[in-house]
């Protein structure tokens, strides 16, 4: 039997009166009360496979093994993901069961492991590492998050997370309290996106220029600058220096944004190219 760290008993405690991310809702998930990212005690998976959509540099030749949690801490209206996000796509896993999951896309060829949107389910991702390593998990994890991270949630995490890939959404709070459904989203994101650099630093490729270890940000650029993606770039530069970054152009309107009208347009590859060439003058690198 695997002996649980304390760090990851003290992440199944958070939970009992969940302070699991900023949000703090004070939930007692363990006895089925639910808080803002709607989910209980178990993780939910809402899917799980090799994924060839994420950056090539944790594709390789066998894709990125993902694995979908269903449910989040944030409240994106553009979100395109939202039937897994906001809605109840899925089945409930214990962490043996995740631990599982990792071995069995590891068996078959993926180059990591991609726990996508696991903020809210932390505790049930830090168990699943710990016995899927003792298992035989030999492949980098990979932390794939909105950006909206508690610092104490992220320290327990230390030593488990190989990749993390946060998105660095706004740097705006008023955007981000309209958008996200958060009001200190730049503020909780840069302490963060510190504790991970701390913890990773810069992002180090093998030989085959794969993704082993270390910070990928990404900042999906938004239409008419509302995430104030420049402001964005310097936060990122100056909080993680010399990490990789992806300045993403593919927003495009989803779930809600209809209602929006400043929502319904697309971002211009000269803002785009911009920004990009922002980064590089920084000292940050591209995801290639």
């Amino acid at each position: 039997m695997v002996e649980m760290p304390p760090n990851v008993l003290r992440l199944g405690r958070e939970i009992r009166r969940c302070r699991l991310c900023p949000r703090r809702c004070g939930v007692n998930r363990q006895a089925g009360q639910i808080g803002a990212c709607r989910i209980g005690s178990q993780a939910v998976v809402a899917s799980a496979g090799p994924h060839f959509g994420e950056e090539p540099c944790l594709v390789g030749n066998g894709g990125s093994g993902t694995i979908f949690f269903t449910g989040c801490n944030l409240a994106c209206v553009f979100c395109q993901n939202a039937d897994i996000s906001q809605g109840a796509e899925g089945l409930p896993r214990t962490p043996m069961q995740i631990a599982e999951i990792a071995l069995g896309l590891q068996g078959r060829g993926c180059r990591n492991i991609n726990f996508v949107t696991p903020t809210h389910v932390a505790h049930a991702v830090a168990g699943a590492v710990v016995l899927a390593r003792a298992s035989g998990l030999t492949i980098p994890t990979v932390y794939n998050c909105g950006g909206y991270e508690s610092v104490g949630t992220l320290a327990c995490l230390e030593g488990l997370i190989d990749i993390y890939m946060p998105d660095f959404k706004w740097a705006d709070e008023p955007a981000g309290r309209k958008y996200s459904g958060v009001a200190d989203y730049p503020a909780v994101a840069t302490a963060g996106l510190a504790e991970m650099h701390r913890q990773v630093g810069p992002l180090r490729l093998d030989a085959r220029g794969e993704a082993i270890a270390g910070l990928l940000v990404r900042h999906l650029v938004m239409p008419g600058n509302l995430a104030h993606s420049g402001e964005a770039v310097d936060v990122i530069a100056s909080t993680a220096p010399g990490c990789t970054v992806n300045i993403m152009s593919q927003y495009h309107p989803a779930f809600h944004a209809g209602r929006l009208p400043e929502l319904a347009d697309r971002p211009q590859s000269a803002c785009i190219d911009r920004l990009r060439r922002q980064a590089r003058s920084r000292g940050l690198r591209l995801a290639r």
